[in-house]
C-alpha cells in the first residue's frame, strides 16, 4: 500500500488532497492545527485514516508525526510528502503587523524546510517517491497587498527547483503546485489589514457567497474547486518530470511573460491598483 503524508489536512486543498489519495486504496497521515476539520475527517472516511493535531512550526511535533505514521508503512517509507498547510494575511506591506508576517513565514516557509528536512529520510526508502509542496500564482510574479505571502511562495517554488535536482541522487522528486483563486477558507478569512486607502478604512475579508459572486466566470483567475489541486496532486505522483503544476493550467502564461518582461508585468499590476501611482510603468 502507498502513503503519503499531508499538512493542512484539515480543510480545502489538503481535505481533499485526503479524501482523493485514500479513495484510491493509499494510506494517508492527515495532519492539521485544526483538531475539528480532521475529527470530521475521520468521521467521513472512518477509523482506518490516520490523524494527528499538529502545529506545523513545532519541528519536534512535525518529525515525531512523521516518524509515527511511516512505522506503519511498508519498510518504514513514505511514498509522497504534501507541504500544503499555508495562512495569509492581507494589506499594504506596511499595514500588516510584523508579527502576522513573520506568522506567515513561519507556516509557509519555514514548515515547508521542516517536512523537507523531516520528510526526506522515509522517501529515501521508496524509490521515485515524491515530495509536493503548495506554492502559489503569487509565486509567480510578486503580488501587492499580499507581499509577504508572494515572498513565501516563491521561496517554496526555488526550494522545489533547487531540491529536484538535489534530491535526484536519493531517486527523490521534488514538484508544486501554483493555484490560481481556489474555493478555500483562506479566502474568506485571511485577515484583511487595508482597506484602499489604508489600514484606517481595513475592509473585512468577503464572505464565501460574496466570494462566488464576485470572482470572475472565466479566464485564469476563475474560481476553482479545492478538488481540481487535489486531482494535481495525483497527477503529479504518477508524472515522472514535470518540475511545476498549475491551476488552472493557464496561469503558466505569468511565468512566462514574466521572463520576457518583469516590467511589462509589473506595469499591468500597477494599473490594477488604486492610487496616484496607479498608471505609472
Amino acid at each position: 500500500m502507498k502513503s503519503i503524508f499531508i499538512t493542512g489536512a484539515g480543510s480545502g486543498m489538503g481535505r481533499e488532497g485526503v479524501k482523493l489519495f485514500h479513495a484510491k486504496g493509499w494510506r494517508v497521515g492527515a495532519v492539521d492545527r485544526n483538531d475539528e476539520g480532521l475529527a470530521a475527517l475521520s468521521l467521513e472516511l472512518g477509523p482506518g485514516l490516520w490523524t494527528r493535531v499538529v502545529d506545523v512550526t513545532d519541528k519536534p511535533a512535525l518529525d515525531a508525526a512523521l516518524a509515527d505514521f511511516c512505522s506503519g508503512n511498508a519498510g518504514g517509507g513514505l511514498d509522497m510528502m504534501w507541504n500544503n498547510a499555508g495562512i495569509g494575511e492581507g494589506g499594504w506591506f506596511e499595514d500588516v503587523p510584523y508579527e502576522a508576517a513573520m506568522r506567515v513565514v513561519d507556516v509557509n516557509f519555514k514548515a515547508v524546510l521542516t517536512g523537507a528536512y523531516g520528510a526526506l529520510p522515509y522517501l529515501k526508502k521508496v524509490p521515485g517517491s515524491l515530495m509536493f509542496s503548495t506554492s502559489s500564482s503569487s509565486g509567480t510574479y510578486g503580488m501587492p497587498r499580499i507581499a509577504v505571502y508572494s515572498a513565501t511562495k516563491h521561496a517554496v517554488k526555488g526550494l522545489t527547483e533547487a531540491l529536484s535536482a538535489e534530491w535526484q541522487r536519493h531517486d527523490v522528486r521534488v514538484a508544486d503546485v501554483l493555484p490560481g483563486l481556489i474555493d478555500t477558507a483562506i479566502l474568506t478569512s485571511t485577515p484583511q489589514h487595508s482597506g484602499d486607502g489604508g489600514s484606517d478604512n481595513a475592509a473585512p475579508p468577503m464572505s464565501r457567497d460574496e466570494l462566488r459572486a464576485n470572482a470572475p466566470k472565466k479566464g485564469m483567475f476563475r474560481l476553482m474547486p479545492a478538488s481540481s489541486v487535489a486531482e494535481v496532486a495525483w497527477r503529479a505522483y504518477h508524472h515522472p518530470r514535470r518540475l511545476h503544476w498549475y491551476v488552472p493550467g493557464s496561469i503558466v502564461w505569468i511565468d512566462r511573460l514574466k521572463a520576457v518582461s518583469p516590467e511589462l508585468v509589473r506595469g499591468l499590476i500597477r494599473k490594477a491598483l488604486p492610487g496616484p501611482d496607479a498608471k505609472r510603468q
